[in-house]
């Protein structure tokens, strides 16, 4: 899911400037290098492992001197943070709602609390009463904040529902059914922290980002500690963020507004618009993406920041999109394999046999539950699709599933041993700290504070699993309770696999096609139930990495583990309820909403895809899609390539032990790490890889103290930047109707000629016909009335 609706609560801490200076310690010697935050408080130390202290020190979790006393839950923090998990969780959920979709970024969040936090600092008095003992403050001196970010997004499931399916099932409905999705992540995050979050080798390169903007707004003006013969800028990282954050400010008005083709730069196309070939192979929207060319942040940033992950990682993606997209496609599609050469190359849409998106009602009895119609099936016609749908989003992620269990033999089997012997010796329940690893960088942090303890998110677990079991069983969503449970066992066996690839590469492996297929399976012909036990199993399994990425975040952060499993149980109740909300609120109130008549965007795409899937393998289902005979079944090959793939590239590890390169080889990263194709096409793969590398590679090697200083606070601002102009852009220009009648050749270029409105809205195809990628040409065509064979 794309757009994401983000919950946030801020936690600071305040101290009087005499007891910050008094703490305000460097710390070296035996650890390596320490973390501290900009009033001098101790966040974190590394003992040796130079590269992972370097990288975190330019993250910014860089400073010295904490104090476990400073306090977090101030009034401060409730209000401000409270506040911005209405404003995130909602904004971001009516975004769900249209395309092009524009989200308040995590960063961008925190940017945003940052002013509003300072403004508190300076207006708010310092009135507080004494309550046994502890003094609560409307004001405690000056503002510094940690700030909390969890993906919380479940609406496409819910408006798939309520608007494709025609079922209202009501508020408490809604409520149970996200409360049940993200109880169930939030506890197994909790649960699994041991695994996933506290060993230091794992360092979650998402939340580097974070750390960084929040250095460099605390930082303030400080001078770095910089000799005088280094060759970077002088400038502090609160200086080159309001730089750079003002440069992309203004920069992104010209690819999302004034000048749509430097986002589209697919210049080749524009010289042959009308050759097949060529826009399939330079095309950006139908096409594979060759020779990546995009001077749009949001393009480029399509996956994720390139700046914040390790250049190994960028090398397998690399690898990944040089063989599976430039090499296999092609010669997929161009020899017919699957007669794919009668669609587009390119495609998130599935099709008939006359080479038409396929009309799912044809096959579909609505008046009886949404159930398949063998009859209208078998009159009509079977589902084709497009060779980079078939290899990505089936033949890979089978691979990819099939590869985690052998790699996590492989490469994680010690790991699995700890856990069996801390079970064995009951250090899974500890009262206190016990239960911390040596040499990692939450041994300093976790003597401070109390651990939360594992019940407490045991608790969660089983709450979630109530709310999901009688959502099933009261409501009429076609899932029994037995469902509900097989699908919170399917997230946490994949759970801690997926998290360790994310938590080492950035990269997230879906499993919402398992899901599909085990749904599609047991609950042959009941769509409703597929969505649901994908929302349960799949979804809950992301949103227990957003939540196992803040407990990363707290220990980078030195929040105590118990305040941030109270700020998350709240914001996430808090989240829910805006969420759910916005919801109503929208499919109630905007006109024609998840139409193509809805205005400004609101046509709700990815519901819109969703439901296509769960007709696909809810409806249809899996048995007859991988029958014998069927076009598509080789792609079951795909799940024995995936098993033995990581046990060839083990054995070439113990042929050669000294070949460097293949210990940083990544296999289910390999298989999996093009989830996002289709819709994300080779450009925005290329483009990622090029400026990685570039700043990864060429920057770090030649600037090294300027990658130190300044390479994840501009990542940081590059993020900020985009997202608070897209919804600026947006609420000033496209919802007033003001761009309207714009357009030049800037805006026609690189697609056809249409109006701003329909380009943002739907990137609706009008007159002026110009590249054949935006026309998602085909390279065979069908003659008039023809089918395929």
């Amino acid at each position: 899911m794309n757009p994401k609706a983000i919950d946030t609560l801020t936690v600071d801490a305040s101290q009087d400037n005499q007891d910050t200076e008094k703490n305000s310690k460097q710390l070296d010697g035996k650890w390596g290098s320490c973390s501290c935050s900009s009033d001098g408080r101790v966040l974190t130390c590394f003992k040796d492992h130079a590269s992972d202290s370097d990288v975190l020190s330019a993250a910014g979790v860089d400073m010295s001197g904490d104090d476990p006393n400073l306090p977090c839950l101030t009034l401060r923090m409730w209000f401000i943070g409270i506040g911005f998990c209405i404003i995130g969780s909602g904004v971001n959920t009516l975004y769900t709602f249209r395309f092009p979709s524009v989200s308040l970024s995590q960063s961008a969040i925190q940017f945003l609390a940052y002013p509003v936090g300072k403004a508190w600092e300076l207006v708010v008095p310092d009135w507080g009463v004494t309550v046994f003992g502890t003094r609560h403050s409307l004001n405690p001196c000056r503002f510094n904040h940690k700030i909390l970010q969890d993906p919380l997004s479940n609406a496409d499931v819910l408006t798939e529902q309520r608007v494709f399916y025609g079922l209202e099932a009501g508020w408490g409905f809604e409520l149970m059914i996200t409360l049940a999705t993200i109880l169930f992540g939030f506890g197994f995050a909790g649960l699994a922290r041991s695994l996933v979050v506290e060993p230091r080798e794992l360092v979650w390169p998402g939340v580097l980002g974070n750390t960084a903007l929040n250095s460099a707004l605390h930082g303030g003006n400080s001078k770095p500690n910089v000799s005088s013969h280094a060759h970077t800028w002088r400038s502090t990282r609160y200086k080159f963020f309001l730089w750079t954050f003002a440069a992309g400010f203004i920069w992104y008005w010209f690819p999302d507004l004034i000048f749509p083709a430097l986002g589209y730069f697919t210049w080749i196309c524009w010289i042959a618009p009308k050759n097949a070939v060529v826009n399939q192979v330079f095309g950006m929207k139908s096409g594979m993406g060759l020779l990546p060319f995009t001077f749009d942040w949001s393009q480029i940033s399509y996956i994720g920041s390139p700046l914040i992950v390790p250049t190994w990682v960028i090398f397998n993606i690399l690898a990944a999109v040089v063989f599976w997209i430039w090499i296999i496609t092609p010669a997929l599609y161009y020899s017919n394999t699957w007669l794919s050469a009668y669609l587009p190359l390119q495609s998130n849409s599935i099709f008939d046999n006359t080479a038409k998106v396929y009309n799912v009602s044809r096959v579909i009895n609505a008046k009886n539950g949404f159930t398949f119609d063998e009859a209208k099936f078998a009159a009509y016609s079977d589902i084709r699709l497009p060779v980079t749908y078939a290899l990505n989003k089936f033949g890979l992620a089978f691979a990819t599933f099939a590869s985690l269990f052998t790699w996590l033999f492989l490469e994680k089997r010690r790991e699995l041993g700890s856990l069996v012997r801390q079970v064995r010796e009951a250090k899974l329940w500890p009262k206190r700290d016990s239960d911390t690893h040596e040499n990692t960088a939450e041994q300093d942090w976790s003597s401070h504070y109390s651990q939360a303890p594992l019940w407490w998110y045991g608790a969660a677990t089983l709450l979630g699993l109530f709310f999901a079991m009688f959502s099933c069983e009261y409501y009429a969503v076609q899932l029994r309770w037995y469902g509900a449970i097989l699908a919170f066992v399917i997230s946490g066996v994949f759970f801690i696999p997926i998290a360790w690839v994310f938590a080492t590469t950035n990269t997230k492996i879906s499993i919402e096609l398992f899901c599909r297929l085990v749904a599609g399976y047991v609950w042959e012909g009941k769509v409703l139930a597929n969505i649901w036990f994908f929302s349960l199993g799949s979804i809950s399994t992301t949103k227990g990495l957003a939540f196992a990425q803040d407990l990363k975040l707290g220990i980078y952060c030195n929040i105590p583990p118990r305040h941030l499993f109270l700020v998350q149980a709240v914001g996430l109740v808090v989240g829910t309820v805006s969420q759910v909300a916005v919801l109503n609120w929208a499919l109630n109130h905007i006109p024609n909403i998840c139409t193509s008549k809805a205005a400004n965007g609101f046509t709700c795409p990815f519901s819109r895809t969703h439901f296509n899937t769960s007709m696909v393998w809810g409806a249809v289902g899996p048995r007859k899609f991988f029958a014998p005979g069927a076009s598509y079944r080789p792609l079951l090959w795909f799940f024995l390539l995936g098993f033995l793939l990581p046990i060839a590239v083990y054995g070439l590890r113990r042929v050669f032990p000294n070949a460097k390169w293949l210990r940083r080889v990544h296999v289910p990263l390999f298989l999996g790490g093009m989830g996002y194709i289709p819709p994300a096409s080779g450009t925005n793969y290329g483009a990622w890889v090029v400026v990685g590398l570039l700043f990864g590679l060429l920057v770090k090697k030649n600037y090294k103290t300027w990658w130190n200083k300044y390479n994840f606070v501009l990542s940081a601002s590059l993020d900020c930047s985009t997202a608070i102009a897209g919804i600026l852009i947006f609420f000033a220009v496209i919802y007033t109707g003001a761009s309207k009648d714009f357009s030049w050749w800037g805006t026609t270029v690189h697609t056809v000629r249409r109006s701003l409105e329909l380009r943002l809205e739907a990137l609706v195809l009008t007159k002026g016909k110009n590249t054949c990628d935006w026309k998602s040409c085909r390279y065979l065509t069908l003659a008039k009335g023809a089918k395929m064979p």
